[in-house]
C-alpha cells in the first residue's frame, strides 16, 4: 500500500494495537480521553495514520517510561497555549473552554464562537505540534516562562 503522506489514515485499530503492543481497548480509551483524534470511516471504523502512530508512541513512552498517567498527559496538553499559536483574540478567548477550563488539549472542546470554529483539529498546528514528545515542553514553556523584564533583580542575581 502506497502512503501519500504521514497524515493519510490507513492502519486499522488491530494493526496499530499490534505495532504498539497494546490492546484495542487501550487505543479506544486514548480516543475517548482525547489524547488522539482518530479518523473514522462512514462505517465508524477507526483508521490511523503514520502521524497518529507516532503520537501514540509518544503517549506510550510518557505512560510506560516516565510514569505519567492519562490524566497527567491530558493536563500537559491543556497547558499548551493554543490561543497564541492560532492568534485567537482576547474577546474570543474569554468565552473559550480551552482557555477558561483547561482539562485537556484544546482539540477536545467544541469550538463555537472563536477562531477555531469550523476547523478540523487534526489539521491544526497546535494538535500537530503536540504529538511530538520533544516539543511539548517548548510548547508549554513558551508562555509560562517569565519575560526577562518581569523577573525581580534579586532573582536575576541568583540565576546568574
Amino acid at each position: 500500500m502506497e502512503i501519500k503522506d504521514k497524515n493519510t489514515p490507513f492502519f486499522t485499530i488491530a494493526t496499530v494495537a499490534r505495532l504498539l503492543g497494546v490492546s484495542v481497548g487501550t487505543l479506544r480509551l486514548y480516543d475517548r480521553k482525547g489524547l488522539i483524534l482518530v479518523h473514522k470511516t462512514e462505517g465508524n471504523q477507526r483508521l490511523y495514520s503514520e502521524s497518529d502512530v507516532e503520537r501514540l508512541r509518544c503517549i506510550r513512552t510518557a505512560i510506560t517510561e516516565h510514569k505519567i498517567s492519562i490524566e497527567g498527559i491530558r493536563h500537559m496538553h491543556s497547558m499548551i497555549p493554543c490561543w497564541e499559536y492560532i492568534q485567537c483574540p482576547l474577546e474570543q478567548r474569554v468565552a473559550c473552554p480551552a482557555y477558561n477550563t483547561p482539562e485537556a488539549g484544546c482539540w477536545t472542546y467544541k469550538h463555537q464562537d472563536n477562531a477555531c470554529k469550523g476547523r478540523d483539529c487534526r489539521d491544526c498546528r497546535v494538535y500537530k505540534l503536540s504529538c511530538d514528545c520533544k516539543t511539548i515542553k517548548q510548547l508549554v514553556y513558551r508562555t509560562s516562562a517569565p519575560s526577562p523584564d518581569s523577573i525581580p533583580q534579586s532573582e536575576k542575581d541568583i540565576r546568574g
